[in-house]
C-alpha cells in the first residue's frame, strides 16, 4: 500500500457536515419509531412495498460516509509511519468492536427467557449499552493508566459476564447473532471493503470493479435457487458485500472528489457516477424491487445515487462558497458519532429498569411524537458538546 501523494491531507468539513446531519436524522427516526400515527414516509417502508421513505436512507448515509473516510483514515496512519501490521491490528479492532457492540444491542431486544436470567433483561439491556462507553472511550493522555485500565477492563469484564448471564427463548445460555445489528453490519460492510481496498492499493478502477462484484452479488444472493444460496457462506459474504456496495461507492466518490493535485470546477466523473447509481437502480428495480428490508440493489443503488448528489451539494457550498457556520449544530454528532448512536438506548433501558416515564403519553403519538423527536435530537447533540468537551468520546 503507497501513500496517495494528491490526495487531500486535511480535515474535509463537507463529509462532517454530511455525517453530522445523517446522524440528526437518525437519531430523530429512531426516537419516532416508537410514536404512533405518523405518515407512513416517516417510517421503513414494509419489505414488499417496492419504494423507500428518507428514513430508508439513513442507514446507507452511514455506509456511505464510512466508505468516503477510508482513502483519508489510510492515507494518514501511512504518513505516519504506521507498518501494515499496525493498520491492520486497528483495521480488525474496529471492525470486531462494531460486531460485539451490534450484536449485544440485538440480543437486548429479544429473544430472551426473562424468567431464567438472573439479572433482569431490562438491566441486561442497559449494561450492555453502557459498557461501550469506559471500554472504547478516548481517554486523555493525563488521565491515570491504572483507572483507565480499570475501566476498559472492567467493562470488558462485564461483557463477558452479560454474555454468560444471557438465557435465549430456547433454554440455551449465551448470545446469537439473531442478526448483526446496524453497528454489525456496519462492521462487516467495513471489513470487507477495506480489506479488499488494502489489497488493491486503493486503485479507483479496482474499487469500481469491486463495486460491480457487490452488485451482482447482491443481486444473485436474492435470487431464489442461485449458486450463491446453495452455500451459506457464500450467501452470508453476498449478505454483507450489500452493504460493502454502499461502502465502496462512497470510496469511490471520495477518490473522485479527492484525489486529484487540482479541484475540477464541474466534477464530471462524480456526476456520471451519480446517473450510474440511478440507473443501475432503475434497471433493476423490476427484477428486485426497492427494500431495504430485503437489501435489493436497487435500494442501493439509489441510495448511493441521492449520497453522491447531497455530498455533492454540500461540497458545493461549503468546500466552494465556504458556507460552513450553518453546519456547527450538526458538528458535535460528526466528532462522536458511535456515542450518540449509543447513548439513546443506554437512557432508554435506564428508564425501563428504574420505571421512570420521561414524557407523558401525549407526546407518543401523531404531530406532539413528532415535535418530541425533534426536541429529542437537539437534545442529543447538546448532550454530545457536553461530552466532547469533557473528553468523553467513543474511538475504535
Amino acid at each position: 500500500m503507497r501513500i496517495k501523494e494528491n490526495l487531500y491531507n486535511k480535515r474535509i468539513i463537507s463529509i462532517d457536515a454530511l455525517r453530522g446531519i445523517t446522524i440528526f436524522i437518525m437519531i430523530f427516526v429512531n426516537e419516532l419509531a416508537s410514536v404512533k400515527n405518523v405518515p407512513q414516509w416517516m417510517k421503513h417502508m414494509p419489505a414488499d412495498a417496492d419504494a423507500m421513505t428518507f428514513v430508508d436512507l439513513v442507514f446507507p448515509s452511514f455506509l456511505f460516509i464510512v466508505g468516503m473516510s477510508i482513502p483519508f483514515a489510510f492515507n494518514a496512519r501511512l504518513l505516519k509511519g504506521d507498518s501494515a501490521r499496525t493498520i491492520w491490528t486497528h483495521t480488525l479492532k474496529r471492525a470486531v468492536a462494531l460486531i460485539i457492540i451490534g450484536v449485544f444491542m440485538v440480543n437486548a431486544e429479544y429473544g430472551y427467557d426473562a424468567s431464567k436470567m438472573l439479572i433482569a433483561p431490562a438491566f441486561w439491556g442497559l449494561l450492555a449499552y453502557a459498557m461501550p462507553i469506559p471500554i472504547w472511550n478516548k481517554y486523555p493522555k493525563d488521565f491515570p493508566v491504572w483507572l483507565k485500565n480499570t475501566f476498559q477492563y472492567g467493562g470488558m469484564l462485564v461483557l463477558v459476564g452479560l454474555y454468560f448471564l444471557y438465557v435465549q427463548d430456547t433454554g440455551e445460555i449465551g448470545m446469537t447473532p439473531k442478526w448483526w445489528g446496524i453497528l454489525g453490519l456496519i462492521g462487516w460492510a467495513y471489513l470487507f471493503t477495506v480489506v479488499y481496498y488494502w489489497l488493491v492499493s486503493g486503485k479507483l478502477w479496482a474499487m469500481i470493479a469491486f463495486l460491480v462484484i457487490c452488485i451482482a452479488a447482491n443481486a444473485m444472493n436474492l435470487i431464489e435457487g442461485s449458486a450463491i444460496q446453495q452455500f451459506s457462506s457464500l450467501s452470508f459474504i453476498a449478505g454483507h458485500l450489500t452493504h460493502a456496495s454502499l461502502v465502496s461507492a462512497g470510496v469511490i466518490i471520495s477518490l473522485l472528489f479527492f484525489d486529484r493535485k487540482i479541484a475540477l470546477k464541474i466534477n464530471w466523473p462524480v456526476i456520471g457516477f451519480a446517473f450510474f447509481f440511478f440507473a443501475v437502480g432503475y434497471l433493476l428495480r423490476p427484477y428486485f424491487g426497492i427494500s431495504k428490508i430485503k437489501g435489493t440493489p436497487s435500494w442501493t443503488m439509489f441510495s448511493a445515487g441521492i449520497c453522491t448528489v447531497l455530498f455533492y451539494f454540500l461540497y458545493w457550498l461549503m468546500e466552494i462558497k465556504k458556507q460552513t457556520k450553518w453546519s456547527n449544530f450538526f458538528m458535535p454528532a460528526a466528532a462522536n458519532p458511535l456515542l450518540i448512536y449509543i447513548l439513546p438506548g443506554a437512557i432508554y433501558y435506564f428508564n425501563l429498569a428504574f420505571k421512570i416515564e420521561i414524557i407523558p403519553g401525549y407526546f407518543r403519538e401523531g404531530v406532539p411524537g413528532i415535535i418530541w423527536s425533534l426536541i429529542f435530537s437537539t437534545i442529543m447533540l447538546l448532550v454530545m458538546k457536553i461530552c466532547n468537551k469533557y473528553k468523553i468520546q467513543l474511538h475504535l
